[in-house]
C-alpha cells in the first residue's frame, strides 16, 4: 500500500505543484483586483462563462461548447482592455520592487523626494505625504481622489498649491507613483502632544500608528519639515538630516518597533546645513489646523 502511494506521488507530483501554483496565482490576482472597478465585471464574466461551460458539458451542447471555445480568445483580450489600469499599476509596482531597485535608483528616489519636500517648504506650501511600505494603504486611498501618476516635483507642487482643490488632505505614494491625493488620514488620540502640533502632524502620527508608512509633513506656517513613522515624529529636519533618515527608513529596513516616546521631547533639532525655511508672514491668513 505504501509503495503504491509513493509510486503514485512520484508520477503525479507535478500535478500537485501545478495546482499549488495556479491556486496561488488566482488568490493573488483576486486579492489585488478585489475592490477595483473591474472586479464586478470579472466576477460576472467568470460566473457566466463557468455556468455555460458546465451546462454545455452536462447536456452535451456541442454548438455552445464550440462558441465558448471560439470566444475565449476574445474574452482574454477583453479582460486585458478592462483591467488595463490595474495591469499597468501591477507591472509598475513589480518593477519598483526593492529586488529590482539598484543603488542609483534608490539615491535618485530619495533625492527627488528631498528636493520636492524642501521646495514645498521654501514656497510655504503645507503638505502631507504618506509613503506606502508593507502595509497596504488602500483604505485611506479610497477616501481621496485617484491620481495614478508618476511622482514628479512639478505635479506635487501643483497638488499642494494653496489655490488648488486637492491641497487639503494627504497624498499617498506607492513605489514611484502618486496613487491619490486629498486623502483623509486618522488623527492620533495621544494626549501628550506638543501644543504647537497642528492637524497635519496629528494626521501623520495617526497614520503612523495604524501602518508602517513613512509620513512626510511640511508645515504651512513655519516651513518646518518632519517625518512621522511608527507613532513617532522627528521634527524640524534640515536637508541632510532629512535625506539620511528617509534613506534609512526606505532602503535599510530599519523599521522601528520600540514604543513611542512623549512627543514634546522628540527630535526638534535645527540643522545648520538646511536651507532657510519660510517664516510667518505678516498679514497671512492664519491656519488654525496647522503648525
Amino acid at each position: 500500500m505504501f509503495e503504491a502511494s509513493f509510486a503514485f506521488l512520484q508520477e503525479q507530483w507535478t500535478s500537485g505543484v501545478e495546482i499549488a501554483i495556479l491556486a496561488t496565482v488566482i488568490y493573488y490576482i483576486y486579492s489585488y483586483l478585489k475592490g477595483t472597478h473591474g472586479a464586478r465585471i470579472l466576477i460576472g464574466l467568470a460566473l457566466v462563462f463557468l455556468t455555460l461551460t458546465f451546462v454545455s458539458q452536462l447536456l452535451n451542447l456541442e454548438v455552445i461548447s464550440w462558441l465558448l471555445r471560439s470566444i475565449s480568445v476574445f474574452l482574454a483580450i477583453a479582460l486585458v482592455v478592462i483591467f488595463q489600469p490595474e495591469l499597468r499599476r501591477a507591472l509598475t509596482e513589480l518593477g519598483s520592487h526593492r529586488f529590482f531597485t539598484t543603488a542609483s535608483q534608490e539615491r535618485e528616489t530619495v533625492e527627488d523626494i528631498t528636493d520636492t519636500v524642501f521646495e514645498l517648504s521654501s514656497k510655504g506650501f503645507g503638505a502631507l505625504i504618506a509613503i506606502e511600505r508593507d502595509i497596504n494603504l488602500k483604505g485611506f486611498v479610497e477616501t481621496g481622489v485617484p491620481i495614478d501618476a508618476k511622482f514628479t516635483k512639478e505635479l506635487v507642487l501643483t497638488i499642494f498649491h494653496p489655490k488648488t482643490v486637492l491641497h487639503d488632505g494627504g497624498m499617498v505614494l506607492s513605489g514611484e507613483r502618486i496613487v491619490a491625493a486629498a486623502c483623509i488620514f486618522p488623527l492620533t488620540q495621544r494626549e501628550d502632544l506638543d501644543r504647537n502640533l497642528g492637524l497635519r502632524h496629528r494626521a501623520g502620527l495617526g497614520l503612523g500608528e495604524e501602518s508602517d508608512a513613512i509620513i512626510l509633513v511640511v508645515s504651512e506656517e513655519t516651513g518646518q519639515v518632519s517625518i512621522c513613522h511608527a507613532g513617532r515624529i522627528e521634527r524640524n529636519l534640515g536637508v541632510e538630516k532629512f535625506r539620511l533618515r528617509l534613506s534609512e527608513l526606505l532602503f535599510q529596513e530599519k523599521y522601528e518597533s520600540h514604543p513611542a516616546q512623549p512627543l514634546a521631547s522628540e527630535a526638534d533639532e535645527p540643522d545648520s546645513s538646511s536651507r532657510p525655511v519660510v517664516s510667518h508672514q505678516a498679514g497671512r491668513r492664519p491656519d488654525t489646523g496647522e503648525a
